[in-house]
Formats: C-alpha cells, sequence, structure tokens
C-alpha cells in the first residue's frame, strides 16, 4: 500500500524505532536523508537519532556523550566534532629525541588532548598503580555548534600558555599531524570564528587594493586564481620563523585554577568526577573566549566579540620578519609583475610549475645567473607565502601522506613540525597480541632491588609480519624511560617466529606474589643486543614465553635477561597519571633537535633523572 511506502514508512515510526534502524546508517546518510523532504528532516532532527550516532562513533562511552551534550547546541552538533576529530584518537610520534615524542591523543571533554608521554621509571607498583608522567601538547575543543578550535600547549617563564589557532579539514586516514601557518583572507571571512585581528596594516590593505584597480577581467583571475604556496615549500629556517613569529604574539598565559584539568579522572568516584566535570566545563568557556576575543580584551568584561584573533595582521608580520627576511615591499613589486602576465602566458607557467619545470611567463627568460638559480631554488620565498592572505594563524594540519616504514615505525623527516600516527591495529584471532604493551626488565615484575630503587618503562608495539612463508611477531620499541637511550626509536627489541614452538624452559617457577606460573605458549626468536652501533644493532637468540593473566616474557638465551610486558590501557593510566610542565610552543609540539638524553628531564619530577642503566645482557 503507498501510504506504509517509502518516506511513509519511516515517518510511521516511533523516535526510537528508528533510532534503532539508524545505527544501520552513517552520520553522512543521515544528512543525505534529511535533504529528501521536509518531513524526513525533521524526523532525522531528532535528538535520540543523533544520539545514537555519537554513540556509534565510538570515541566516548553512553555515559560521556551525555555530559559532553551539556556544552554543545545538539547532539547532532556534538556527532559533527566527534566525526572530526576522530581520525586524531591514537598514537604519534616523531624521531627526536630519541627519548620522547610519543603522543597520545584522547578524549577530554567536548575535546581531544594530545598528551606527551615521559621517558621516566616506575616504582614498586608497577604500571598500573605507578603514575605515568605527562605533559600537554595540543588540544581541539569543540565550540557550541560543533566546530573546532585549536590550542596548542607550551611553557614561558614558569607559566602554562595556549597558542590558539584553527583547525584543517581532517582526512579519515590522516597519517601526519602537522603545526603550520596559514595566511588567509581577512575579508573573505572564510573561517569567521578562527582569525587573529590585531592592529590593521591600513596603509598596506589600501596600497594592495589599488594595485588591482584599472586591471582587466584576464588580469584580475590571474591573479585570483595564482596559486597559493604551501607552507611545505618554505625553507626551514622560513617554517621555524614564521611559527615562532605567531606563537610569540598569540600567546595567553592560563592560571593554574583554569589549566589543572584537561579530562576527567576515572569515574570509580562519581562525587568528584562530576566536580572535574563542572572545572571542565568552566575552563573550556574560558579557553573558547580566549580564542574569541584574544589579547588585550577582558574577557570577563567585553559584552561582545570585536574581532577574531587567531591571526595576525600584516603589521604584526612585517615587525618580527622584516628584521630578518628583507623587506616585504618585494610583494609589492611582485604583484606589479603578476599584472602584465597574459592570461595564456599564466597558465603555461603553472602548468610548468605542476610539473616541476622552471617557470617562464610568455615565453620571456632571464638571462642572469641570480634569476635562473632563483627559479630553480627547492624553497619558496617567504613574500610569496605571505601576500596569498591578509592575515596569518596557527594551524593543524592532519593529512595523509604516503610514507614508508620499518618494522610499523615511519621513516620520519627532521625538519618538519610533524607528529607521524603508529598504525595500532585491533587484535584478532590469529594476531591476538597485536597492539601496545609496556614492560620493564628484571623478573618477577614490578619489583625493585637495591641497586635499582625504579625500573624504566618501555613501550613496546607489537605486530605482525610474514615474510618468505614464516609468520614473525616483532615488539617495536616506541619508548624508552633510561636517562641516555640505548638503542634508536624503531629498534626491534625482538623478534620471534610464532610458527617455531620454543623448547628453553623459563627461568623462574613463581610470579611476583610467589604463586606458581603456569607457561600457556613459547616461541623461540631473537632479541636485541650490543652489535654494530647505535643504529644498527645485532641480537641474541631467546624466547618469548606467554604466561597467564596476559603477560608475556622475553628472556635472552645466554644472560637470562627477562623483559616482561602487560598490556596497557593509556587513558586509564594518564587519568591517574602526574602532569608535568610543557616545553617551549613549537618544540613542545615536535622537538626537532636530535638528542639522545632525556630532554624533559628539567620540566618533571626528580623520577625522571635517571642514571644510564646499560644492561649487561645487551
Amino acid at each position: 500500500m503507498p501510504e506504509f511506502c517509502g518516506s511513509n514508512l519511516l515517518l510511521g515510526l516511533p523516535d526510537d524505532v528508528f533510532a534503532i534502524i539508524s545505527r544501520s546508517l552513517s552520520p553522512r546518510d543521515m544528512c543525505t536523508l534529511s535533504l529528501c523532504c521536509r518531513s524526513l528532516y525533521d524526523l532525522v532532527a531528532s535528538e535520540k537519532v543523533w544520539r545514537t550516532q555519537c554513540d556509534m562513533v565510538g570515541i566516548i562511552s553512553h555515559q560521556d556523550v551525555m555530559e559532553w551534550r551539556k556544552g554543545v547546541s545538539s547532539y547532532r552538533a556534538l556527532c559533527r566534532f566527534l566525526v572530526s576529530v576522530k581520525p586524531l584518537i591514537g598514537i604519534w610520534v616523531h624521531q627526536n629525541p630519541e627519548l620522547g615524542n610519543v603522543v597520545y591523543v584522547m578524549p577530554g571533554f567536548v575535546s581531544v588532548v594530545g598528551c606527551r608521554i615521559l621517558p621516566q621509571e616506575l616504582g614498586p607498583l608497577g604500571i598500573e598503580e605507578g603514575p605515568i608522567l605527562w605533559a600537554p601538547v595540543f588540544e581541539i575543543i569543540g565550540d557550541l555548534d560543533g566546530s573546532t578550535s585549536f590550542f596548542l600547549h607550551g611553557g614561558e617563564k614558569g607559566n602554562d600558555h595556549v597558542y590558539p589557532g584553527s583547525v584543517k579539514s581532517v582526512g579519515r586516514k590522516c597519517n601526519v599531524l602537522l603545526l603550520e601557518v596559514e595566511p588567509r583572507q581577512q575579508k573573505g571571512k572564510l573561517f569567521p570564528n578562527k582569525s587573529f585581528a590585531y592592529n590593521s596594516d591600513k596603509e598596506l590593505a589600501r596600497k594592495l587594493s589599488r594595485s588591482h584597480n584599472g586591471l582587466s577581467w584576464s588580469q584580475r583571475l590571474i591573479i585570483q586564481c595564482e596559486a597559493k604556496v604551501p607552507f611545505s615549500r618554505l625553507s626551514f629556517s622560513d617554517r621555524r620563523k614564521l611559527i615562532e613569529v605567531v606563537t610569540s604574539q598569540v600567546g595567553q598565559k592560563v592560571p593554574d585554577l583554569e589549566n589543572r584539568l584537561l579530562f576527567p579522572r576515572l569515574r570509580n568516584d562519581e562525587e568528584n568526577f562530576q566536580k572535574d566535570i563542572a572545572l571542565l566545563f568552566e575552563r573550556r568557556s574560558f579557553l573558547l573566549k580566549i580564542c574569541k576575543l584574544g589579547q588585550g580584551f577582558n574577557w570577563k568584561e567585553a559584552p561582545e566579540v570585536p574581532s577574531d584573533p587567531t591571526q595576525l595582521q600584516w603589521s604584526e608580520i612585517r615587525k618580527s620578519l622584516d628584521r630578518s627576511s628583507g623587506s616585504l615591499n618585494e610583494d609589492d613589486n611582485q604583484m606589479q609583475s603578476n599584472t602584465k602576465k597574459t592570461l595564456g602566458g599564466y597558465l603555461r607557467a603553472y602548468i610548468r610549475h605542476i610539473l616541476g619545470k622552471s617557470p617562464s611567463v610568455n615565453g620571456s627568460h632571464a638571462h642572469s645567473k641570480h634569476s635562473s638559480s632563483s627559479r630553480e631554488s627547492k624553497h619558496a620565498q617567504l613574500h610569496e607565502f605571505l601576500r596569498s592572505g591578509d592575515t596569518i594563524g596557527l594551524t593543524l594540519h592532519a593529512s595523509k601522506m604516503r610514507l614508508s616504514s620499518y618494522r610499523a615505525w615511519p621513516n620520519i623527516h627532521d625538519n618538519q613540525f610533524a607528529l607521524y600516527k603508529l598504525p595500532m591495529r585491533v587484535p584478532r584471532a590469529d594476531q591476538e597480541y597485536a597492539g601496545l604493551w609496556g614492560g620493564t626488565f628484571g623478573w618477577p615484575p614490578g619489583k625493585p632491588t637495591e641497586d635499582k630503587p625504579g625500573k624504566a618503562l618501555f613501550f613496546l608495539l607489537i605486530t605482525y609480519e610474514e615474510s618468505e612463508g614464516q609468520r614473525n611477531l616483532i615488539a617495536t620499541k616506541i619508548l624508552e624511560g633510561t636517562h641516555y637511550v640505548l638503542h634508536p626509536n624503531g629498534s626491534a627489541m625482538f623478534v620471534v617466529n610464532i610458527d617455531e614452538p620454543s623448547q628453553d624452559p623459563f627461568p623462574w617457577d613463581v610470579d611476583a606474589n610467589s604463586f606458581p606460573l603456569t607457561i600457556k605458549h613459547a616461541f623461540a626468536g631473537e632479541g636485541i643486543a650490543n652489535g654494530y652501533g647505535f643504529r644498527y644493532p645485532g641480537s641474541k637468540p631467546g624466547s618469548l614465553f606467554v604466561i597467564q593473566n596476559d603477560l608475556l616474557a622475553f628472556v635472552w638465551k645466554e644472560s637470562r635477561a627477562v623483559l616482561n610486558m602487560q598490556r596497557l590501557n593509556l587513558q586509564e593510566l594518564l587519568k591517574k597519571g602526574e602532569r608535568v610542565p610543557a616545553l617551549p610552543p613549537s618544540d613542545n609540539f615536535s622537538y626537532l633537535t636530535k638528542s639522545y638524553s632525556n630532554v624533559f628531564a628539567g620540566f618533571s619530577t626528580a623520577s625522571t633523572c635517571l642514571p644510564s642503566p646499560r644492561q649487561k645482557h645487551l
């Protein structure tokens, strides 16, 4: 019957039933369905439907979904935020320094927070009970409508600061997280809530505006369509300079009261949990007002938002860059030369630019050696980058790049302010040990000795690899809690063949509580050892033992040294952990100076300042 077909069938369903059906649809499907007709639009607008969609995103629990709803206008707005930040959840790394830059992105309160795990020792309480040391790196906060605001964290003169910015669209399969500076057009209001506006350079604005007067349609099209210079094409010194200029201008000191919590503690005490939510709600409001009002405004007294404070105007750029980069008047000269191009000449130059060839406009070629070398330079000029916008501001760019890797560790560029995502796969029947593990040396686990009151904490990413018909289990080191690193990040602490049982016995009969041990499986393999130097370690035979209570232990056969491991829940560990001050802003995002020692030791408690435990068995 027609009245029970098509949209009529959906419209006749109760909200609860339609909410159940909507579990089979994605948020994109829901938005598409709402475009069909007015009646379906009203049906899809149901709060129950979008609450179900928030649950389906899977970032936070159902209880947290209801708590987060208090900070946004609707469940639909909350779902918008959750979908936009979901690809960021996980572990991000950088090669430098060798002992740090492991950043875990986790939910906060209507936000996601990037937390650096610091190199550290664990005391007698072990991994589960010992406080994990961490420092904030950045956070992305959801606004009332589900839009995002970015805040870089940093420390200046012993005080916590935040540096507001914007977030580019986050790709679903992003694997690189870049801290960049982006030029933007102020008048176009493409980023209506994300522009930093300070004292405007009206003289320069009028000068640029006059340069467009009297141009033909094709000449205006040339200027408007000219390809923007990406931030990545600038030289490393210019990129660092721009980030330092922007952070120096937009940084905001945050009172300790407003910055002590970035996410609620565990729910085992509901009364304290609700107090945490109240504090986080107040802190979030404070940061969003900082983002809207900017420096120089009293956010408690300002009746309305006078400007958008996440960008620097030309005047601020010129003050900071002219001293070292030359006058930006070159920009005006370049603008005048652009007006002399024809549309056909521009298109030919643009095609050559895409193909990586030297540009040539209207068939003309520069004869001087200086011009030739300038055209062939692999780096873009700073004034070319800046002229594509009226203002500049910080931006977080999550993109998908083609990356090579070795044993789950990405090959990392040393001159990019970037973090690289580690592939985290859900364990399955034939790869049940895949995932993140925490480990310490010694047996029984967690028991200190007189000469070693604490044990260095290792983070290991276990992956599987098949080569020449052999299935290998590989434990890649991503964090080491020593004072001076023994092997680089990305080293394989051990590799075992899961198809080759080990005949070696486990050296001990009891666990930490003196209970008898049960060995479920044992695999033969090789563990890391001192070999050809820091980058090219050797290996020695050993065995991986699977013990009851989901414990793993790799034992080097010759020395009987043992690395014991257990699965980690980083969210729970961080919620029970101890926060320490952050590094200065650009270094805090990714520390680009090569270092083999603990550069974070001076910013945390004494427990991170460790002696060098170069194990004899290695």
